[in-house]
């Protein structure tokens, strides 16, 4: 959650707000002499539910309330506030009010409340607290689905990931790098690409150093909570600091706009499909290239809330944009695994195998460690 630990004290007392309203909503529900049963089952709405348990600390604007009406010092969070209240899926602020704090690696005074308050009472809460964000273009957490190892997902994010790639047949290679992305305003994202590569030579000497450098953009189109879907729009430019004649570096500056999709499918899977072109912008014999890939995947969770485990496979194609080349053609089973509490470090592990032309294109292993730097500190949360 992109809470920090004071706004989380303030959640936890918004939460004990909360059981009295459990309190509330059972006597309300019970008949009394003269109310019709009707009238006596009648569901309150979310901005009911929020006004009865929530609003004496959060405010009835969800702006937070002073301290001079809630007698302490602590800073409370904005609900209307967009970049805080929409990054996160909705699976989130439920396992902190359903479990309490320590299923997030969060402090114990936020009690749980799984037993007091059904799931359709807290939707209906969560779906009111959604609505203070005024701004309807800041795509929902829900649509940030697990990343894949090479596919890029649709979703901007704030995150840090470090790839090891490990090629296991002809000369030695083993790719390391480092991805910084950024986001910007509701739909924006800017990334910074900094590799560090070891190339083995024809004589059986290493090399090591920088690759090629490469920023890139990123923006969301279009998104629908509703539909599940996220499109992107993007491009790269990759810069030629690595030392070609060590294979360190492709000796070229690479122009690479590209296309991406992320769709929620049924029963907590997912799809992610990216496509693009890689157009170098130096005479120096590189080829034009097409590249799509796809990758789709199902995540399971111990509780719902727990650890989660996003098992994937990625088809990858590439071709030069000449006529009679071949496509090459490979597939990446992986597995994505959160390993904080908190959920914000993850770690990605696969092997990608040629599908043609395997004389010549052997396996590589990957494998990646995220760190989603907005939701806390790298070792926070655990």
């Amino acid at each position: 959650m992109n809470f920090t630990h004071n706004q989380f004290i303030s959640l936890s007392l918004s939460a004990l707000a909360v059981a009295h309203l459990a309190v509330v909503v059972t006597a309300a529900q019970a008949p009394t002499p003269g109310t019709a049963p009707a009238q006596a089952a009648r569901e309150r709405t979310g901005e009911e539910l929020y006004r009865a348990a929530c609003a004496t600390c959060h405010g009835p604007d969800g702006k937070g309330s002073p301290k001079s009406v809630v007698g302490f010092d602590i800073e409370l969070p904005d609900f209307t506030d967009c970049s805080f209240a929409t990054p996160e899926a909705d699976l989130d602020w439920m396992a902190i009010i359903h479990q309490g704090g320590p299923t997030r690696a969060f402090d114990r005074m936020m009690p749980a409340f799984g037993d007091a308050l059904t799931e359709a009472e807290i939707d209906r809460i969560l779906g009111y607290v959604r609505g203070f964000c005024p701004e309807a273009n800041w795509p929902r957490g829900d649509l940030n689905l697990p990343r894949p190892l090479v596919t890029e997902k649709a979703s901007p994010e704030n995150e840090a990931v470090l790839t090891t790639s490990v090629r296991s047949t002809g000369t030695g290679s083993v790719g390391n790098q480092f991805l910084y992305e950024h986001r910007i305003g509701p739909r924006g994202q800017y990334e910074v690409v900094v590799p560090f590569n070891l190339q083995e030579g024809a004589a059986g000497t290493w090399s090591r150093g920088l690759g090629d450098i490469a920023l890139a953009y990123k923006h969301a189109l279009f998104d629908s909570l509703s539909r599940g879907s996220i499109l992107s729009a993007g491009s790269e430019l990759k810069f030629p600091t690595g030392k070609e004649r060590s294979g360190l570096g492709g000796g070229a500056t690479i122009f690479e706009p590209f296309l991406t999709l992320g769709q929620i499918l049924p029963r907590d899977g997912f799809l992610h499909a990216h496509a693009g072109l890689e157009f170098p912008l130096a005479t120096s014999g590189a080829s034009n290239e097409a590249f799509w890939r796809l990758a789709i995947g199902k995540t399971y969770a111990r509780n719902r809330f727990g650890r989660a485990w996003s098992p994937m496979v990625e088809l990858l194609a590439a071709r030069e944009i000449a006529s009679g080349e071949t496509t090459a053609w490979a597939l990446l089973p992986e597995m994505q695994v959160s390993l904080s509490t908190r959920q914000h470090i993850l770690i990605n592990a696969g092997v990608r195998f040629p599908v043609n032309e395997r004389d010549t294109r052997g396996k590589t292993f990957l494998v990646y460690l995220l760190w989603d730097w907005f939701d806390g500190a790298l070792f926070d949360g655990w």
